[in-house]
Formats: C-alpha cells, sequence, structure tokens
C-alpha cells in the first residue's frame, strides 16, 4: 500500500446515503459477508467498530489457493482482491446496514480496480455473495445508490461469488488496532474511522472514539 491516498467519494455525507429498500430479515441472514474495498487494513478498521459485528478476518478471495499470499497478490496478477470476512449478528445490524457502511465510510466505490494510490484489480470493489439473497440486496442497493445519484460517477463495486476465502498472513489481522501510529493507517484508514465516528455515532460498539484506531479491535 502506499502511504498517500486521495478518496474522492468519501467526502460525500451521510445524509445523501439512503436506507436500503431491500434487506435481508434477521432469520434469513447468515451473518457473514465478504467485502472487497481496497487496503484491508481499511476496510478492517471501520467495519470492526460497528456496533453488532463480531469479528473481521483480512484475507484474499477470487483467485487460486497457490497464490493466495500477500507478496503474489500484490502483484495483481492473481486475481485475487484483499477482502475482509465479516461475522456479525444480524439482529443487531443488517447486510443492508452493513452495505451502507461499506458504501458510505470504508471506501468509494466509484473507483475501478484502485482505491486513490493503491491502484490494481486487487484493490477492487467487490461484494463476494455467498447466496443469491445475498446478491439480491447487494444489487438493489448498488441501482439505488446510482439512480440516487449519490455520487458524481456511477457505483462500479463487482458481484463476484464467493468460491475461497483465504486467511490472510497473521501480520495483516487488525493491522490499524496495532498499529495506530503507521503512517498509512494514519493517512487513510484513520480519517475513515473518523467519518464514522462523526456520521454514524448510533451505529458504533460502545467506548468507539476517535482519538486511535486501538479502540476497536477484534474483541467483540
Amino acid at each position: 500500500m502506499t502511504t498517500s491516498c486521495s478518496v474522492p467519494g468519501m467526502t460525500v455525507p451521510r445524509s445523501r446515503f439512503p436506507d436500503p429498500e431491500q434487506d435481508l430479515p434477521a432469520d434469513q441472514d447468515s451473518g457473514q459477508i465478504v467485502l472487497a474495498g481496497g487496503c484491508f487494513w481499511c476496510v478492517e478498521a471501520v467495519i470492526i467498530a460497528m456496533n453488532g459485528v463480531h469479528s473481521v478476518e483480512s484475507g484474499y478471495a477470487g483467485g487460486s489457493a497457490d497464490s493466495a499470499n500477500y507478496q503474489a497478490v500484490c502483484t495483481g496478477t492473481t486475481g485475487h482482491a484483499e477482502v475482509i470476512k465479516i461475522e456479525y449478528d444480524p439482529a443487531q445490524v443488517s447486510l443492508g446496514s452493513l452495505l451502507k457502511i461499506f458504501f458510505s465510510v470504508a471506501h468509494d466505490p466509484t473507483q475501478r480496480n484502485r482505491q486513490g494510490n493503491d491502484i490494481g484489480t486487487q484493490y477492487r470493489s467487490a461484494i463476494f455473495y455467498q447466496s443469491a439473497q445475498q446478491r439480491q440486496v447487494a444489487q438493489a442497493y448498488i441501482e439505488q445508490l446510482n439512480q440516487a445519484g449519490v455520487f458524481h460517477s456511477a457505483v462500479v463495486t463487482e458481484l463476484e461469488p464467493l468460491e475461497t476465502f483465504y486467511v490472510a498472513e497473521a501480520d495483516h489481522q487488525d493491522f490499524a488496532a496495532r498499529n495506530p501510529g503507521q503512517p498509512y493507517i494514519m493517512a487513510v484508514a484513520a480519517p475513515k474511522v473518523q467519518k464514522l465516528v462523526d456520521q454514524y455515532s448510533d451505529r458504533l460498539k460502545p467506548g468507539v472514539t476517535s482519538r486511535s484506531t486501538d479502540d476497536h479491535s477484534n474483541k467483540a
């Protein structure tokens, strides 16, 4: 990852984002989704702060097992995307609510195969769905955002069936929480967490603040 990142879509306020018109009822929700939105350090830092999210695991999806490692994926030639696997309680947070944060805070879904200065297919915006129901909710919300003109450009998030989730190396788990002073985390992840704190205080775990990314590691 590069230490500078400009993400224009991140300036869009919460007021511009509608609630999803379609969602999964709690009793039909598996409580698991895999998302890709650029650097997995940053997406993890945002999502783990949400109330109802039990755990977030960084990894790779979209490619084969033999090249599912950081060094290979960084070449942008393996077909993988950097992803996070989210385990959550559907009674506390719905799939639609997670997607709203994913699109409005965690990344800019209008950038194809990049997030700011992080360029390559490994940084693509994607939702790796595990059921037809997940795909339907995701597709409906993308269409809703585009029809509402939330962004100046169209959402380019890809919908891909999840075949296998490959867990990333231990060094990449809870990275932002363990390294709040790392330059990339300060420049890219921290502003996203700040936006979450400022605009979605009703969605936060108890005790989450904007002081540092170590307030909300995978402990819930």
